[in-house]
């Protein structure tokens, strides 16, 4: 059973920083793509970062240029989001997803709560 599990949300102030963890079992954690997604109530999901499975490629939502950070590490099945400089607007939850190129499969975590208080 693939199983993708989110960590590190929680409340924070303006200015601060998270580091959120997403780890996956039951798949083969390096041959997928993942992604760092967030979703407000009433707003539709937004992609906020994304990096290769070879680690090779990163690219961010502009709105989080030069304030977050996507790194994985393959040996231990986990991809982070380091969030610094955390403003209001970041509030959301926050999801983490895994995609196959070839394979065409993709899952989602269950997310994880991020509220930066102003």
């Amino acid at each position: 059973q693939v199983q993708l599990v989110e960590s590190g949300g929680g409340l924070v102030q303006a200015g601060g920083s998270l580091r959120l963890s997403c780890t996956a079992s039951g798949l083969s954690f390096s041959r997928y793509d993942v992604s760092w997604y967030r979703q407000v109530p009433g707003k539709e999901r937004e992609l906020v970062a994304s990096i290769t499975k070879d680690n090779d490629n990163t690219n961010y939502a502009d709105s989080v240029k030069g304030r977050f950070t996507i790194a994985r590490d393959n040996d231990k099945n986990t991809v982070y989001l380091h969030m610094n400089t955390l403003k209001p607007e970041d509030t959301a939850v926050y999801y983490c997803y895994a995609g196959h190129r070839v394979l065409r499969r993709d899952y989602w975590g269950q997310g994880t709560q991020v509220v930066v208080s102003s």
